[in-house]
């Protein structure tokens, strides 16, 4: 994907060209500093962030591709407490080039029977969509992911037959719970162990 960026200062021009987490600069002046804010907005910017993670205990950060591919990384998280106590859930998280004006890509990869995340591991989680700002960071996401093991939501479902046990039959909400982090059928859906 091609980016390009001109900014017309006293008559220059910048062209910026992004591949991803590796980035050419090309330039038609010699104002350095300018150059270098573009590129430490695009890229350097997430490297701080992730260096700045503040994780509660519970949840563990990990780079699949390695530690140069920082963009695209995964979160395990491990409630201790409320109904996925007990439970391993493993998330995939992609930062977009956009970062931080863009939120970046979240996918649960630990099929669990949850009111916001659906059988897809999609998530519904407001900061990932309508309420993002460029001061939220990769932190406040983690949090956000953690809190909705620890506090679930019936009101903006992904899972409407989740959210609907959930405000309905608390009990049988952790029961099936239970079940589904054990390795077992809900309903018609399997869910593999992830405990």
């Amino acid at each position: 994907m091609i980016y390009r960026i001109i900014v017309n200062l006293s008559y220059c021009c910048f062209y910026f060209l992004n591949r991803g987490p590796n980035s050419i600069l090309f330039l038609s002046i010699s104002s350095l500093n300018v150059i270098v804010y573009i590129f430490v907005s695009v890229g350097l910017f997430h490297l701080i962030d992730i260096s700045e993670l503040n994780l509660p205990k519970t949840c563990n950060i990990s780079f699949p591709n390695g530690k140069d591919d920082l963009m695209n990384f995964e979160v395990t998280i491990q409630p201790d407490e409320g109904y996925y106590l007990g439970g391993v859930f493993v998330f995939s998280i992609q930062v977009s080039p956009m970062y931080p004006h863009e939120a970046p890509k979240v996918k649960c990869k630990t099929k669990v029977y949850h009111p916001n995340i659906d059988l897809e591991g999609n998530v519904c989680l407001n900061i990932l969509r309508e309420d993002w700002k460029p001061v939220l960071n990769i932190n406040t996401i983690i949090y956000g992911l953690y809190h909705l093991f620890t506090q679930p939501n019936h009101e903006d479902p992904l899972n409407p037959d989740a959210a609907a046990v959930l405000r309905d039959n608390p009990k049988m909400f952790e029961s099936n719970v239970r079940r589904a982090m054990a390795g077992g059928y809900v309903g018609q859906t399997y869910f593999a162990r992830c405990m």
